[in-house]
């Protein structure tokens, strides 16, 4: 079994943090997990993306185009710009609200048009239920609706039991709250 995750957001949005708990998550679960992000344009308001495989014997961190079985993106465009490493069957959980990359604009509209016809399985995330969150704790919340909607091969629990080996004291409670937002969002929907 491999499961292999396309993450896909804007700098500053907390990517790579989210692929270093599912990743935890994952190994916590006794999973090999082998990961890559792009560095390189992470500064904030850059496309960022990353691969992340989980399974048994795993040698290559890079998903070939057309293998992802799920897509979380952070923002609409990065979700389109990363639909070819996407399945047939594959899952993609999108949050609709708009970050732009850098020298970037988009009708908001166009683009979730594009992912209802072309994502497989489109779970879209309703910016309006997270208005009160705070922004930084927006990948936590996708990784908790991500969790709840059953696309890892471990549950939201094995995430909130990594939050404490991967983030500082003070940061913990908020994003407990966060993943249990993520949660109830798909719950409640």
């Amino acid at each position: 079994m491999t499961f292999n995750l396309m993450i896909a957001g804007v700098g500053g949005q907390g990517t790579v943090l989210a692929s270093k708990l599912i990743s935890a998550a994952a190994m916590k679960k006794g999973f090999d997990v082998r990961t890559t992000e792009t560095i390189g344009m992470a500064q904030r308001g850059g496309s960022v993306f990353g691969h992340c495989r989980i399974g048994e014997n795993i040698f290559s961190p890079l998903i070939p185009l057309g293998k992802a079985d799920a897509l979380i993106a952070f923002e609409p465009s990065e979700a389109v710009r990363q639909l070819a490493y996407i399945q047939k069957n594959s899952t993609v959980l999108v949050c609709d609200k708009v970050m732009s990359p850098v020298n970037s604009s988009y009708e908001l509209k166009e683009m979730i048009d594009y992912l209802k016809k072309n994502a497989p399985k489109l779970i879209m995330i309703d910016s309006q239920r997270l208005a009160n969150q705070n922004p930084k704790t927006l990948n936590v919340t996708l990784l908790g609706a991500a969790a709840q909607s059953g696309i890892f091969p471990f549950d939201a629990q094995t995430l909130k039991e990594v939050l404490p080996e991967i983030l500082p004291q003070r940061l913990l409670e908020m994003n407990y709250r966060a993943l249990e937002l993520g949660r109830e969002v798909i719950i409640n929907s």
